[in-house]
């Protein structure tokens, strides 16, 4: 409680600071400086209005000082647009040093499959080199870095535990620290930002979709657990932090994305319904990949259930789906209201039923044990086996995400209304 209190007693100078000084100030709570606070001395929030949401990319006014005569990296894919215009091409016209672009999983331009590597190129429109870091090399090594005054990450986040943009997130952050390069978060609104549910991670399942010890769906933004990663000290050595805020947004908001978060994820609808046909991908059950409605179905060859069929094919977003080639039966989501499935939050009882429809129970989940690297832990695979109701399931988590309100109030940047679990 003792640290709650330190932050809050941060924040609170920080809003004094902001108020004597411009919007370009900062202040510093150990090596993470947090821009711009707008707070007055009554309140350490801004009241949302969604009409008046800038992103943190569009707040140039208060970054832009901070990169000029710097040598800059970014970390960037095809969610990266500053009205409409990628930000690498408007830093280029407004005259910043960019030495290099980092591009994550789905590559920069955002068409790479799930899991597909890619090499490193050149952006053939600026000739700006692309460094990849998906696939063996996740961080970058001191050549990557050499000469790099910042880094800025600008890429949009779905809110979940195994979204590897995150992961990829904390190998840069891990990098920047080692080689004391500042790093930069440009934030952006979280659309699972409303809640936090699901089974904390335990250590001894850790992966590149699952490096922190928090729920499958933790309730912040991205620069929020930029914050609590580094203060945490999940990395080896803290790095210099700068997060640009999103202004007028809070965590109820019902943040719609722009532009697809990657080649899986079309809508909204498929966001909202991630959290949890994600978990059948640790099945033997399709979620629609090789389908037009990737995330918003599910089927197998051998449920002979529910209202939809589907043949999965290789496209663009999935080389190699799942029972390529085989008729699938199941259920379909892509006529139903999307905001249904935005306030059923993460609800496992669909895959409570999948289970029990699936005539061959032994052979429903994968040898590989990726079921348990999405779950975080190998204890909700033996509660789906052993017939748990969703009530016990869920009690089960209560205990962890109790201790992980606690720690996330202490990282909060926005105003959070919701308290449920």
């Amino acid at each position: 409680m003792k640290k709650k209190n330190n932050l809050k007693l941060f924040v609170s100078f920080v809003v004094v600071f902001s108020t004597l000084f411009s919007s370009c100030s900062v202040s510093r709570h150990g090596s993470s400086l947090i821009l711009p606070i707008e707070q007055n001395e009554e309140t350490v929030f801004v009241e949302s209005n969604a009409s008046d949401l800038m992103l943190g990319n569009e707040r140039m006014d208060i970054y832009l000082p901070v990169l000029k005569n710097a040598k800059v990296a970014l970390v960037v894919n095809h969610t990266s647009l500053v009205n409409g215009i990628h930000l690498v091409d408007t830093l280029v016209n407004l005259g910043i040093e960019i030495e290099k672009i980092f591009a994550l999983e789905h590559g920069y331009r955002g068409t790479a499959a799930n899991g597909e590597e890619f090499d490193s190129s050149l952006d053939p429109l600026t000739g700006i080199p692309i460094v990849s870091l998906y696939g063996k090399n996740k961080k970058p090594s001191t050549k990557d870095l050499d000469g790099i005054d910042v880094v800025v990450f600008d890429i949009q986040d779905v809110g979940l535990r195994f979204y590897t943009y995150i992961s990829s997130m904390h190998y840069i952050m891990e990098a920047c620290a080692e080689e004391e390069v500042k790093f930069m978060v440009l934030d952006r609104p979280n659309p699972h930002g409303h809640y936090f549910d699901g089974p904390v991670l335990d250590s001894e399942f850790q992966s590149f979709i699952g490096m922190h010890n928090i729920p499958v769906v933790h309730g912040l933004t991205i620069g929020e657990l930029a914050w609590m990663i580094n203060e945490e000290k999940w990395i080896s050595t803290k790095c210099d932090l700068l997060i640009v805020k999103c202004k007028g947004y809070h965590h109820q908001d019902a943040y719609e994305l722009s532009v697809r978060p990657s080649p899986n994820l079309p809508n909204m609808r498929s966001v909202y319904l991630y959290p949890v046909l994600c978990f059948l991908e640790g099945t033997v059950v399709s979620v629609g990949r090789g389908t037009d409605y990737p995330f918003q179905r599910y089927g197998h060859p051998l449920l002979q259930i529910e209202n939809d069929s589907f043949i999965p094919s290789p496209n663009e977003g999935s080389k190699y789906p799942k029972l390529e080639g085989d008729t699938c039966y199941g259920r379909s989501f892509f006529h139903e209201d999307d905001l249904k499935f935005r306030d059923s939050k993460l609800d496992l009882r669909l895959i409570l039923n999948i289970y029990e429809a699936y005539p061959e129970p032994s052979n429903f989940f994968l040898e590989n044990g990726f079921f348990n690297l999405l779950a975080g832990n190998d204890k909700l695979q033996k509660q789906i086996i052993d017939h748990c109701s969703f009530d016990e399931i869920k009690d089960s988590w209560s205990k962890d995400l109790k201790a992980y309100a606690e720690l996330r109030n202490l990282y909060l940047l926005y105003q959070d209304l919701d308290h449920q679990n």
